[in-house]
């Protein structure tokens, strides 16, 4: 009896070794045995690691500002200048600068980097596109710096404007990818309408546009015609489902303005708030999250806002003085944004509806910026169209707004498609 137990005993525990071991030879086929999941790079450091050939034995021209910097945040400029395989000839810096020491709206003139001896030329200002002069002795242009996955920050145009350069001077344009911090899977809010092109708004594409700067590029290139001998360097281990904090990067501040994830979060729709006589928060250490103006009631605007209980994000009575920008040195109220999950967000019906809400309750105080010689509004520049000033003005709720713009978003969704490198 004892030996027929103990031949039983055998048996199981043979049978689950076996079940044991072609579990994990399922494991291994299902996940490419013997291939780990590729490790996460930058397009910098694919180019530097893998792709070198495309600067080698070239005179580059680098457009980035303080976010081109690799995973152990070293920066392009200094990396590409002490590698003797590259010869490293001219700077060029966007809004805010190379070094990101200018404020928004700044003109950062022409000088001479300090670090490098490189001349730097500035694309905000007297012109936003690299003259001839601007670009001469450079055989190849690059660009590196890191998007915030909103259509009105004007990188992408600088990006958009040098790759014009590039075609019309002969001149190879290469696109160091980085990742879109809001994810690549969502899209919201109205497409632009060509009326209001403007450098916070080139393009016809959604205010949260769900693409990296590579992608965008393509679709630049492609759809508006621009024709650029482009090469976009591609991340490796990015998906379209991650966030930026998803990532291995630190955050580095792509502007003055922007000092978290959570203000590039909310900026898609807080931001449209500058189109307005209420302060962004600009001048405090939450810009974009605090939202206010010394004639609002901060427990009033928040019961208001929490009553409409949108998706993933609660709003808190807040007050707050600027030190600069809109209000500055005056006490202003109103509320913080604070997302409690950010899947469920969506920051442009979010950011409308603040609006709306702001001027429902104080009609004789709240404005919209002033008009220029056109008829047209900042709001207008910024949300791309002047029909939803309009709409909101009539008191049409931001549902009505949606359904409006949402033919236009769902054919850009289909459009972008092609261009999707992850």
């Amino acid at each position: 009896m004892k030996r027929w137990l103990f031949s039983i005993f055998i048996l199981v525990l043979f049978l689950s070794f076996l079940s044991v071991a072609m579990a994990n030879d399922t494991r291994g086929k299902s996940q490419g045995k013997g291939k780990a999941p590729k490790k996460f790079e930058l397009g910098v450091e694919v180019l530097l690691d893998e792709q070198k050939d495309l600067i080698k034995g070239k005179r580059v021209g680098l457009i980035t500002n303080p976010t081109g910097v690799d995973q152990e945040l070293n920066s392009i400029v200094d990396k590409l200048h002490e590698d003797q395989d590259i010869n490293l000839v001219a700077l060029y810096g966007p809004e805010h600068g190379v070094r990101g020491s200018a404020q928004a709206g700044e003109y950062v003139p022409f000088y001479t980097d300090k670090e490098t001896g490189l001349p730097v030329y500035s694309l905000y200002g007297q012109t936003k596109k690299p003259t001839p002069e601007m670009l001469e002795g450079v055989d190849v242009l690059l660009f590196d710096i890191q998007d915030v996955g909103t259509r009105f920050y004007t990188y992408i145009y600088t990006m958009a404007y040098a790759m014009e350069a590039a075609k019309e001077n002969n001149i190879p344009f290469i696109v160091l990818d980085r990742p879109n911090p809001l994810g690549g899977a969502k899209v919201e809010g109205p497409v632009l309408d060509p009326d209001y092109s403007s450098f916070v708004g080139m393009y016809p594409i959604p205010l949260r546009h769900g693409m990296t700067v590579g992608e965008l590029a393509l679709y630049f290139n492609k759809e508006f015609g621009i024709g650029a001998d482009l090469t976009v360097v591609e991340m490796n281990g990015w998906k379209r489902n991650m966030y930026y904090d998803d990532t291995p990067l630190e955050w580095v501040l792509p502007s003055p303005n922007m000092p978290t994830l959570d203000s590039g979060l909310v900026y898609p729709g807080a931001a449209l708030i500058e189109g307005t006589n209420v302060s962004e928060g600009r001048g405090t250490t939450k810009p974009f999250e605090l939202i206010g103006a010394p004639f609002i009631n901060s427990t009033e605007l928040a019961k208001k806002l929490n009553e409409e209980k949108l998706p993933g994000v609660t709003f808190r009575a807040a007050s707050f003085t600027p030190a600069f920008s809109k209000h500055t040195g005056k006490l202003s109220n109103g509320i913080q944004i604070h997302i409690t999950d950010r899947n469920a967000y969506k920051p442009v019906e979010t950011g409308l509806i603040i609006v709306k809400a702001i001027l429902d309750l104080y009609p004789d105080a709240f404005e919209f910026r002033a008009e220029d010689s056109k008829g047209t509004s900042f709001f207008d520049l910024l949300i791309g169209n002047g029909w939803v000033r309009d709409a909101i003005e009539e008191g049409k709720s931001v549902d009505e707004i949606k359904r409006t713009w949402q033919p236009g978003l769902e054919e850009f969704i289909q459009k972008r498609e092609k261009y999707l490198l992850y």
